[in-house]
């Protein structure tokens, strides 16, 4: 917990991944922008995640709990769960007697639970955020409680629902919208007279994407008007950092990265994506426009990227393959029809641009600011 303390205008909790922590930080941000001060917005989270680093960081206080998910399987690991849950519970408590907010956002996971629990019990109004088409468990529990929930989609199964989008932070929307499409290719090493293919499957990567996509490339190695710009993912670098014989003379453009920060670059610098279908992938693929081969994680709670994955696809702004089809062959049977077809692929652009909310962040802040009844300048 955090040593010192003062009374604050939001708590805003949940963690564990940077899915959950960056939206909570984009609402912050923007309740920042709306007039509250930055020492008015604290953040409860959990000792086991991200947020720990990256809420301190953009300038917010935070208090960490103990605690853990709750698997969904009957295992010894569950009953320490259960012990850390009920003492980051009776921790929340104290926090919210000490800090008096005026409303608490939850963001969901098990991160989450402990803070916004209290707040039900201490009559504290609660506000939902969920990022995923299918709700958390933790956010369905308190769904039932909550004032409003802030839905990233129309059909997501939460009641008192308000349509707001998945929270995006600021200065990665201006980076998207804002951003040189040839400064960003220059930026990446990507040649600017190719179609540019962008690849990613979260930090860690997809075993199952990175060999499809190795796969195309040796396909497309005679192609000299495509390029591809490869994030390995870290799990799997080693295997695939370096190109394989059949690409070291090759016209294709192949680059590999373990990793990519520089994101607003990469969706501004390429023509198509194929990734996987998180919260903040397809809230980000949807706001810079960006068509996309999208490929939902199996076995993901509820099927919930598949669900993520729905809205960009019916708008004409996505295609879908499953992990189960991934192969070179599908995907070029997919990609290549798009690569001499200029006119689709802005249709697709603007299809996925229809559906993209920039505005979440602000308009998640606003329910805050109504719901909390908070005065601001």
């Amino acid at each position: 917990m955090s040593q010192s303390s003062s009374r604050c205008q939001v708590i805003i909790t949940g963690g564990g991944t940077a899915g959950h922590t960056n939206p909570g930080i984009a609402v912050a941000q923007a309740l920042v922008r709306a007039g509250l001060a930055a020492e008015e917005i604290h953040f409860v989270g959990g000792e086991r995640g991200n947020e720990g680093e990256l809420v301190p960081a953009a300038g917010f206080s935070i208090d960490l709990l103990p605690g853990r998910g709750i698997q969904r399987r009957l295992t010894l690991e569950n009953v320490a769960s259960v012990r850390g849950l009920l003492r980051g519970l009776l921790d929340a408590r104290a926090i919210l007697t000490d800090r008096q907010p005026s409303v608490v956002l939850c963001l969901g996971g098990y991160a989450a639970a402990g803070a916004s629990l209290a707040a039900v019990g201490a009559r504290i109004p609660v506000v939902i955020s969920e990022q995923n088409a299918r709700a958390s468990a933790v956010n369905r529990l308190l769904g039932r409680f909550a004032k409003v929930c802030a839905l990233p989609y129309p059909d997501t199964d939460l009641p008192n629902g308000v349509l707001t989008g998945n929270p995006i932070r600021q200065s990665v929307v201006q980076a998207v919208q804002e951003a040189d499409r040839v400064e960003a290719r220059q930026r990446l090493g990507l040649p600017p007279d190719r179609l540019a293919l962008a690849v990613w499957s979260g930090s860690l990567g997809a075993r199952s994407v990175n060999q499809a996509i190795r796969d195309l490339a040796i396909r497309w190695a005679d192609r000299a008007d495509v390029a591809i710009y490869h994030v390995v993912g870290r799990r799997d670098w080693d295997d695939f950092k370096d190109p394989p014989p059949e690409l070291h003379q090759a016209a294709l453009r192949y680059i590999t990265v373990d990793y990519e920060d520089r994101m607003p670059s990469l969706l501004a610098a390429a023509d198509l994506a194929v990734c996987r279908a998180g919260a903040s992938t397809t809230a980000e693929l949807a706001v810079a426009g960006l068509p996309a081969l999208l490929v939902p994680l199996p076995g993901a709670p509820r099927d919930h990227q598949t669900a993520n994955s729905e809205e960009l696809v019916t708008a004409g702004g996505a295609l879908r393959l499953t992990d189960a089809e991934l192969s070179a062959d599908r995907l070029a049977a997919e990609l290549e029809p798009l690569l001499d077809d200029a006119t689709r692929i802005k249709e697709m652009a603007d299809a996925a641009a229809s559906v993209g909310r920039p505005k979440a962040a602000d308009d998640v802040a606003r329910i805050l600011i109504e719901t909390g009844a908070i005065s601001v300048d």
